[in-house]
Parts: structure tokens; C-alpha cells; sequence
């Protein structure tokens, strides 16, 4: 072939080879208020937030109707942004702003400055991203804080940030709403576009205080789920009742659509938390999965809140949890080392085989504020019999103290349903 024919094709190879494997640029979001009613616009197109707290499962999200994803901070963002960019989701990348309980000084201006600088590079490396969404400048910074100093470094990083994307909007996260911090981010900072929600028990009510406390801006729900621990009943040994996978399943749908499913003037969307599982109380408080996996009722909710419609196969539903036939508000006690029949009534809407794993756990005395991470209790083994369905014996623990009991209940269609029970031992 001819030199004269050859540059010209190899020219038009590498132009070809640079556009496939070209980084995408940014796709532009901004926050719109027309006709009385704020929205998210995201390539110019509206974009309510049908969102998941926590990176795992992406592909679930997007197969059940979910459209983004939460973080707390950025060091796991470049896997979850290209789970993301791969599942079709969006991004609220969390930045890590340090809280006054873990002991930052924001009367220092040296530590100030270069926490600044921190999240500065961090925007830097991220905001071009395709799959980013908005940002989230710190989460429930005004949880156990006294120093409201906090407020003005973050409206400088949202300045800043203002300054070098001009593609995001900025947001921060309260645990909670009331006045006065609905007051001072109002004050100090005007830099923030979206405020940002993180409530539980409380969801139903936030349209109605978000209007209360006067503000009138956009705002997100950044985590809801669950009554959380310390909005629930407790035992006279302090033990929170948790709520069991049906109940919360209820508790979900009906606060999400009794509150801001309603609110097309403010409410951008939500992150229904966890999308995934952690140690938080209990090993099954606040995941919608069990650790190996499992989805709970809650799942079947969340399909239907996004899709409107229900999954073909439903997540077992329990009743209740007994054990000597008093349930978990009855402030259960036990002699040590007596045996006492305990009852898992659970059905399963599409008639599957139910397989039953039993677990008693000592009560967690690792507790931690705010979502740190806390130590899973280490297993009481022994004390129920092997291959134990909904009807079986627990033979209480000789050593006194608070336990739980819980139960797993699954298809063997990867769905389940938990319950657990606290007691006391006592001699």
C-alpha cells in the first residue's frame, strides 16, 4: 500500500481508537425551581433520587427499579463510581469531614486549612466523573458537637467546590432536623444547594418539618429505614426491641409513601439505608441483607416503592417471635439452664420450603454513636438442638446476663425473613 494512503487510514484508526477509549466527562446536574417546585435536572432531564445507602448489591438496585447510591466518603470511590458507571447508577459521593467527637479542633485553623486541602484534591480527582451525582459534604456533623465552627468549614469546602465543578451540587448531611441546626446552615451556609436528611422513626413527619423549621430549598433524605434503636421500646436491662423483617417492611412502605412520596415541592429523593449489612445493635437491624446475602421483606418493598409493581417470588413473612410464648415486649427472663419451647410462626407467600438457622447471641456491649462500626457478639453454642425448625427448645444460658435469640427463616430463593427476641438469665 502507499504511503500516501496508509497515513491517512492509520490517522483515522487512532482517532477512532482515542474516541472508543476516551474517559467520558462529567454529565451535568443542577438543581431547578420552577412553578413553585424544586428538581434535580442531570443531563437536563429530571432525575428523582431512587436511591440505596451503601456500595454493595449494584446490580440489585438497578434490577429492582433503583437508580443511585451513597457513600460516606471516598475511600472505596473509584470501585463503587465503576459499579456504578456499570449498573447505570448515579453516585452522592460522601466527603470525609471530620466530627468534633472524634476529637478535631475546629478552633484550628492549621487543621482547618488542610482538612480543606483534603477534600479539595479529593473533588479534584472525582468531579469529572460520569456516574457522580452531587456532593456530600460530611454526614451528621451536628451529632454530639458543640463548636458551630464546623458550619463555616463547610460552606468554605462548598465554595470551593463551587469554584472547581461546576457540574455538582453541594450538600451536607444532619442526623435529624430541628431549628436551630436547620438555622445555622441556613445562616452559615449558603454555599450548600441541598440539604440533606438522615432520619428513621421520623420520616413520616419530615415534609411537615422540613416546612416547620423554614427551610425553603430542596432537600434529600439521605438515610431512612427502620425505627432506629434508641426511638424503640427497651427492656428493663436496656435492651432495644428490635422490630422483625415484616414489621419493618410495613414500617417502610408506609412511611415513605405517607410522607415524601407526596412532596413534589422540595423532596429531590431518597437513600433507603442499608443496602447491604452491618453490625449496628444487632447484626440485622439496619440491613436490608443478611450477611450472607439474603434479602429480607424489605427488598420486596423497596421493588415495589421504585418499580410499582411486586417481585414474582416474595421474602417469607414472620409473625412473630416466642419464646415460653412471650414475645420481645414482654421482657422476657430465664432460669439458667432450663429448657423452654420456643415458636418462629412464619409463612411464605409463594408456598417455597422454609429452612430455619437459629443463632444466640450475647447482647452486644460494643456501642458505638453515629454508625461507627461496632463488634459482632461472638455465638452461645450448644443450647439449640441441630436442624431446629419454627418449633424447637432453647435451653438458657448457665452464666447470668442479657442474650437474644434469633431466627433466619429462607426460601432457598436467596430471600428471608429474621426475628430475634431479647431475654435475661437470671438466678
Amino acid at each position: 500500500m502507499k504511503a500516501s494512503l496508509l497515513l491517512p487510514l492509520l490517522a483515522l484508526f487512532l482517532a477512532r481508537f482515542g474516541e472508543a477509549h476516551a474517559q467520558p466527562g462529567p454529565v451535568k446536574v443542577e438543581v431547578r425551581h420552577t412553578a413553585g417546585r424544586y428538581e434535580l435536572l442531570r443531563g437536563g432531564r429530571p432525575y428523582f433520587i431512587k436511591g440505596a445507602g451503601g456500595g454493595q448489591f449494584p446490580e440489585r438496585i438497578n434490577a429492582y427499579g433503583g437508580n443511585s447510591v451513597r457513600t460516606w466518603g471516598t475511600g472505596d470511590a473509584p470501585r463503587v463510581l465503576a459499579e456504578a458507571t456499570k449498573n447505570g447508577l448515579t453516585v452522592m459521593l460522601g466527603l470525609d469531614v471530620a466530627r468534633e467527637r472524634h476529637g478535631f479542633d475546629y478552633n484550628d485553623p492549621a487543621a482547618v486549612a488542610a482538612q480543606l486541602a483534603r477534600v479539595r484534591a479529593d473533588v479534584l480527582t472525582y468531579k469529572d466523573h460520569p456516574a457522580l451525582l452531587f456532593w456530600g459534604i460530611g454526614n451528621e456533623l451536628n451529632l454530639d458537637y458543640t463548636n458551630a465552627k464546623v458550619w463555616d468549614a463547610v460552606n468554605d469546602i462548598a465554595k470551593m467546590i463551587h469554584e472547581v465543578d461546576p457540574n455538582h451540587p453541594t450538600s451536607t448531611v444532619l442526623a435529624g432536623l430541628n431549628q436551630q441546626e436547620v438555622n445555622r446552615v441556613k445562616a452559615q451556609c449558603p454555599a450548600v444547594d441541598i440539604l440533606s436528611v438522615n432520619t428513621y422513626a421520623g420520616l413520616a413527619a419530615i415534609p411537615q418539618q422540613i416546612r416547620a423549621t423554614g427551610w425553603a430549598g430542596p432537600y434529600v433524605v439521605a438515610e431512612w429505614g427502620p425505627t432506629g434503636h434508641w426511638e424503640s421500646p427497651v427492656t428493663p436491662w436496656n435492651a432495644p426491641v428490635e422490630e422483625t423483617s415484616s414489621q419493618k417492611a410495613a414500617v417502610y412502605q408506609r412511611r415513605y409513601e405517607s410522607s415524601v412520596a407526596k412532596d413534589t415541592a422540595q423532596c429531590l429523593g431518597t437513600y433507603v439505608f442499608l443496602w447491604g449489612q452491618k453490625q449496628e445493635r444487632t447484626p440485622t437491624w439496619y440491613g436490608l441483607f443478611t450477611e450472607d446475602g439474603l434479602e429480607s421483606e424489605v427488598i420486596d418493598v423497596m421493588h415495589y416503592l421504585w418499580r410499582g409493581q411486586w417481585p414474582a417470588n416474595r421474602a417469607p413473612h414472620v409473625a412473630r417471635l416466642q419464646v415460653d410464648g412471650k414475645t420481645a415486649t414482654d421482657h422476657v427472663y430465664l432460669h439458667p439452664g432450663r429448657a423452654y419451647p420456643v415458636r418462629a410462626a412464619v409463612t411464605d407467600p409463594n408456598n417455597d420450603r422454609l429452612h430455619y438457622r437459629w443463632e444466640l447471641l450475647p447482647e452486644s456491649t460494643d456501642l458505638k454513636t453515629g454508625g461507627d462500626r461496632e463488634s459482632r457478639p461472638v455465638a452461645v453454642p450448644g443450647l439449640l438442638p441441630a436442624g431446629a425448625t419454627g418449633h424447637t427448645t432453647l435451653t438458657a444460658p448457665a452464666k447470668e446476663g442479657a442474650y437474644r435469640l434469633f431466627v433466619y427463616a429462607d426460601d432457598g430463593h436467596g430471600n428471608v425473613a429474621t426475628a430475634n427476641l431479647p431475654f435475661y438469665v437470671k438466678k
